[in-house]
């Protein structure tokens, strides 16, 4: 069992920064590609960026060149890095983490952190 937990998360001003950690414990880290989801208030979850167990990395196209997901498996921790934040980028975001194992997806969810954006 594998447990996310979240950490950076609060109140910036429209172009300010902010930056996401999510520390895991529980499982071996660097098998797992690890993602960040984003959801608002009766939305559904939404995926904003992955780094996979090799160090790949993918976006949503509206945070492209803004955030940035990093991930260090020494310390079993993920990063977002985000800059430049938008009125629209508050939101609670949420670490993921996914490996297959024995032909079966094993998926785990942090509980969430909160970005909020305002002048």
């Amino acid at each position: 069992q594998v447990q996310l937990v979240e950490s950076g998360g609060g109140l910036v001003q429209p172009g300010g920064s902010l930056s996401l950690s999510c520390a895991a414990s529980g499982g071996i880290f660097s098998l797992y590609d690890m993602s960040w989801y984003r959801q608002d208030p009766g939305e559904q979850r939404e995926l904003v960026a992955t780094i996979t167990s090799g160090g790949s990395t993918n976006y949503r196209g509206s945070e492209k060149g803004r955030f940035t997901i990093s991930r260090d498996n020494a310390k079993n921790t993920v990063y977002l890095q985000m800059n430049n934040l938008k009125p629209d980028d508050p939101a609670v975001y949420y670490c993921h983490a996914c490996r297959v194992a024995g032909g079966a997806e094993v998926t785990y969810w942090g509980k969430g952190t909160l970005v909020a954006v305002s002048s």
